[in-house]
């Protein structure tokens, strides 16, 4: 397999598919450029090499055709100044200008095309799109690790116009590779942290990690289901009823394999759903009614840290309250400390799921544990044992 170290761009133009869906503001402004930041090596690596670059990314969700806030030109700016060159740019990703454009592209070049999604075609994973885009490099690379899930046309389809010149650029490299030694390493103990509102998001990665993981750590607003399967009082507690059996299943599974399943045992309620509300600490299973929890507690905390402290892999997804508030960010908080801790007694960390990173981020934590992923959907794929067609189009 051709890898970016490896792969010589000398003279070559290289198509990219990098991932930069990144907030923008009522100027159009780049509110949050940690996307595009993600690919910039790889860009520079092929410049390096002497190559060209063409870049191609979807932005938004447009429904109709092109559409001015969805227009990758509002990048330009940012792009122009962290490459210092000039970026050129093509009005539509097809089409006579893409076409001349790219024929056009000179060794040390960059070329950004308009928005993928202003066609239909490109979620559709429409071969004969695909074969367009295609036309317009002569090696493919694929660093959109956020959009790896998906099988639309520049993400998977396209690779096979490039059998000998597909590969990954860095930091899809790194994505798989993160997620391979998570899961496939054999390290021992093995930590998953699942955090977040929701048990019915996070089923199949339960099910898929109680075959792998030595510790499964529950917190977040999911836990209330848990603790109302085994009979507890939720008080008003997030719960979701519908799951209760699936707790339950859940909780006879790791039970069976060995698995140490640890729910939190306090948690820190409130009186209503705002920082300002009266707060106190009580047992997870004793809640009274008009009260819900919004963190976990101290105990809790506690005994979370000093698993994670004896584990050689951890992977955390998900926070442990609600961390936006500060009088309930103390356990998100202190999971996060503790992930930092084993990452510099040798551990490695994995932190993934957009609520994490934005934790993990909050606290300027993101250098002190061993990989953040940028993939929140394909992260979560991949963790539920699912095939990821961006991955599975390069790797095959």
């Amino acid at each position: 397999m051709n890898t970016i170290e490896t792969y010589n761009f000398k003279g070559k133009r290289a198509l990219i598919r990098v991932d930069f869906n990144v907030p923008l503001n009522e100027e159009f402004k780049i509110t949050d450029t940690t996307r595009i930041d993600a690919a910039l090596p790889t860009i520079r690596k092929i410049l390096a090499g002497g190559g060209s670059a063409i870049v191609m990314s979807h932005l938004g969700r447009p429904k109709t055709g092109p559409e001015n806030k969805f227009s990758l030109k509002h990048l330009l700016p940012y792009l122009n100044e962290k490459l210092g060159l000039t970026v050129k740019f093509a009005d539509d990703c097809i089409g006579k200008t893409a076409n001349d454009l790219a024929a056009g592209l000179k060794p040390g070049e960059v070329l950004l095309l308009e928005n993928l999604r202003f066609y239909k075609e490109e979620e559709k994973g429409d071969v004969e799109f695909s074969k367009k885009l295609a036309s317009l490099g002569d090696c493919y690379v694929n660093d959109a690790f956020g959009t790896a899930h998906r099988a639309h046309a520049s993400t998977a389809i396209i690779a096979q116009f490039f059998p000998k010149d597909k590969l990954f650029g860095y930091l899809m490299d790194s994505e798989v590779a993160s997620l391979k030694k998570v899961l496939s390493s054999g390290e021992h103990p093995f930590t998953a942290i699942l955090g977040g509102a929701k048990v019915s998001g996070k089923i199949q990665i339960i099910n898929h990690l109680i075959d792998k993981c030595d510790n499964l750590i529950i917190g977040g607003g999911m836990m209330f289901t848990f603790i109302k399967a085994m009979g507890g009082e939720v008080g008003s507690s997030l719960v979701e009823d519908d799951f209760i059996e699936t707790a339950k299943k859940a909780i006879a599974d790791a039970k069976a394999k060995g698995v140490n399943l640890l729910i939190p045992t306090d948690t820190v309620i409130a009186d209503a759903f705002n920082n300002e509300a009266n707060t106190k600490t009580v047992k997870t299973d004793q809640i009274p009614s008009g009260w819900m929890g919004l963190d976990i507690g101290p105990e809790t905390a506690a005994k979370f840290e000093e698993v994670i402290m004896k584990s050689k892999i951890v992977l955390w997804n998900g926070p442990m309250g609600v961390f936006e508030m500060s009088s309930f960010e103390k356990g998100t908080k202190e999971v996060a400390m503790a992930l930092t801790k084993a990452t510099a007694n040798g551990t490695y960390t994995l932190v993934g799921g957009g609520d994490s990173v934005a934790a993990i981020n909050k606290y300027n934590l993101a250098k002190k544990v061993s990989y953040v992923s940028t993939g929140g959907g394909a992260m979560l794929e991949y963790i539920e044992g699912r095939e990821l067609p961006g991955v599975a189009a390069i790797e095959s």
